[in-house]
């Protein structure tokens, strides 16, 4: 899943993202409750409509904003145990973000899988710090599930109709309070889990042994989502270890940047070995008579029309159609991958 935070993923349209293949994107609760706001996304009959999207739609909870801004910069706001405050900067106004608020944002703006508040942390947060996160984490869980419920009632949405309900398992580097936060979640009762906390070590590795313990932690039955990995080689080994769910803005990120995607004809399987991912870097000067494609073999609408030479003269001026075009490459190539791993199981 593309980050879609305000309900668009940036410089392309709906017709766009069906067109690369994808079959969900991720929206942020907290973002969209700001801008456009929550009265304005209900009036426009909800995020798929006011998003022309078809196709499920995933909202995170606002725990991870926790972490980037507050754990970051505590002039941002302060966690309590009821929940999270805000404070943007430049303004005087404070955002609460509770857990049963939370729920009923994703609720009111029509999400398919809703996510529970939680409190992000880093992998190399002290033991302390890890355990009140935990302790949050189940406690904002219990809310969130009781507020779910009563949303359901309230709603009168039946059971075959009913939005899935995500629980997010926190514990960073410690083993013992992964464990019990997983144990916590379950009980509680949730219809799928997210690996929780920042996703990589200080040298930028993936953080391998603690997404096998969390997803040794689960029962198969469950999904689980990678929250946050988003980088390709990232996947192929999350894929590998089990987890079936993943978003982030890396590859959109990337492709506005001028780092463009290649597989170059790999067919990936859970046993790649990392080193298959290729990148081309549109602003080099050597691509400006090139006549071919990004990838020979992609096809993906920019790959199927247009040179690098012509993206190459795209980036340099700066024109909006390059990002339009570098985007849907780099998203053609995650979708690519996921359908290379899903068919080596097959």
């Amino acid at each position: 899943m593309p980050d879609a935070t305000y309900g668009y993923v940036r410089a392309l349209t709906s017709h766009d993202l069906r067109q690369v293949g994808l079959p969900m994107l991720m929206m942020n609760a907290f973002h969209l409750m700001q801008k456009p706001g929550s009265t304005v996304i209900q009036a426009l009959g909800g995020l798929h409509q006011m998003s022309d999207w078809d196709r499920p739609i995933m909202t995170d909870s606002g725990g991870f904003q926790a972490y980037s801004l507050i754990r970051q910069n505590p002039k941002f706001g302060t966690l309590t145990p009821k929940g999270i405050v805000f404070r943007p900067e430049n303004s005087n106004r404070k955002i609460n973000l509770t857990p049963e608020k939370s729920i009923q944002l994703q609720f009111g703006y029509g999400s398919d899988i809703l996510i529970c508040l939680d409190d992000c942390t880093h992998i190399n947060a002290s033991y302390e710090e890890q355990k009140l996160s935990v302790q949050r984490t189940i406690a904002w869980a219990k809310i969130a599930k009781k507020t779910y419920q009563q949303q359901l009632d309230s709603r009168k949405i039946a059971e075959s109709e009913r939005p899935l309900i995500f629980g997010v398992i926190q514990g960073g580097a410690e083993t013992d309070l992964r464990r019990q936060c997983a144990e916590a979640l379950l009980q509680i009762g949730f219809d799928g889990f997210g690996f929780g906390g920042w996703p990589l070590d200080d040298e930028s590795n993936l953080i391998t042994d603690i997404l096998e313990l969390v997803r040794s932690l689960v029962p198969a039955q469950f999904p689980i989502h990678a929250l946050g990995i988003g980088h390709p080689e990232s996947i192929v080994t999350a894929y590998k270890i089990g987890y079936e769910m993943f978003d982030s803005a890396l590859p959109t990120r990337d492709a506005r940047h001028g780092r463009l995607y290649r597989k170059d004809g790999v067919k990936l399987s859970p046993n790649t070995p990392p080193g298959w991912l290729k990148f081309t870097y549109i602003n080099t000067e050597t691509y400006i008579r090139d006549a071919g494609p990004i990838e020979v073999g992609c096809d993906c609408p920019t790959c199927q029309d247009y040179s690098l030479g012509y993206l190459y003269h795209l980036y340099k001026m700066r024109d909006p159609s390059y990002f339009r075009l570098a985007t849907m490459h780099n998203l053609r190539l995650m979708t690519r991958a996921i359908e290379d791993l899903k068919a080596s199981h097959a």
